[in-house]
């Protein structure tokens, strides 16, 4: 925001704007290329970023003619399941902001409850006022954000770290954006419980979980970045593995396919080392094979469900 003002501050007024010069000169059509291709799907939340961008353009532009009016709130919340986005979204949304004038620096300063609530009583303001200082001039991102407020526990400092944000958030808001970030339904509790903090928050931004399909072209996106590829039998057993662990506790979208990933590398050099007595190619370091997918215990607790099921089938026949 001190940017444009003292742009407008600097330069004669005018009348009349180049809206096209305006949105080329910020360079933030780079930062929505960059979103579409670290991100798959999520037209909802990329539709949102683009109307939030709009804004602040458009805002840019009145304030370049003289046309006054208060600093739009730019607090955000983040909602939906682990694995959506939501922290890429929060460093594409800095470089917009930053590129818009709105806050002073491109950075993001991630955290969670632990860095901002003490132990005992005096350490919690230190803390949550370091990492405010920190985080000045460009994006403060809370993970988790309702665990800040723990009403069952009477000894609990979360509250003096909402107090402290608060307070931050409103005479800041110029200099400082904040975006809270967690489960949905955890999120409307904890607006609930802290109206205070309800009524700072503009925008609220739902990501949905991603598609069997759309987790699939993440998969293979991230091979690809790291060098690797799926071969034909590859990807039929990692879509199966997708439908599986889609299936089964503690999923995290992205975050799963991630790991999954991580894993299969792990298979596909053990498998590599134990043949090492012949020499390998280029082909064969890039590929990752059906095998060093199919190894997870994802398909594992698959035929244990179905020999649970199988089991049972015959013990009820037998009983009859």
């Amino acid at each position: 925001m001190n940017a444009v003002v003292e742009l407008v501050n600097d330069c004669p007024l005018v009348d009349k704007v180049d809206l096209a010069q305006l949105y080329a000169e910020s360079d933030i059509e780079a930062t929505f290329t960059e979103i579409d291709r670290e991100l798959i799907g999520l037209i909802p939340v990329k539709t949102r970023i683009r109307e939030i961008a709009a804004l602040l353009l458009i805002e840019r532009a009145r304030r370049l003619m003289g046309i006054e009016a208060q600093a739009p709130s730019l607090h955000m919340c983040f909602t939906g399941n682990p694995g959506t986005g939501k922290t890429t979204v929060a460093r594409r949304m800095a470089q917009i902001l930053h590129r818009l004038g709105y806050v002073r620096r491109d950075h993001v300063v991630n955290v969670t409850r632990d860095d901002l609530v003490g132990q005992y009583i005096g350490h919690t303001a230190p803390k949550t006022k370091d990492v405010i200082k920190k985080a000045m001039g460009g994006v403060l991102f809370i993970d988790e954000a309702y665990y800040l407020y723990r009403p069952e526990n009477e000894r609990d400092y979360g509250q003096e770290a909402i107090e402290i944000l608060l307070q931050v958030m409103e005479d800041n808001r110029d200099d400082l954006v904040v975006i809270l970030a967690g489960y949905r339904e955890r999120m409307d509790v904890f607006f609930r419980s802290n109206p205070g903090m309800a009524s700072r928050i503009a925008h609220h931004i739902d990501f949905p979980d991603y598609s069997a399909d759309e987790l699939h072209r993440i998969a293979e996106l991230m091979a690809a970045a790291m060098h690797y590829r799926f071969d034909a039998e590859a990807r039929a057993a990692l879509r199966e593995y997708i439908g599986l662990r889609m299936t089964q506790p503690r999923f995290a979208n992205a975050r799963s396919i991630r790991n999954a990933l991580d894993r299969a590398r792990l298979r596909q050099a053990k498998r590599l080392f134990e043949n090492r007595a012949a020499p390998i190619d280029r082909r064969a370091l890039e590929t990752i094979a059906a095998a060093d997918i199919t190894a997870s215990r994802v398909f594992q607790y698959k035929n244990q469900q179905q020999s649970t099921e199988d089991d049972n089938a015959k013990a009820g026949a037998d009983g009859r």
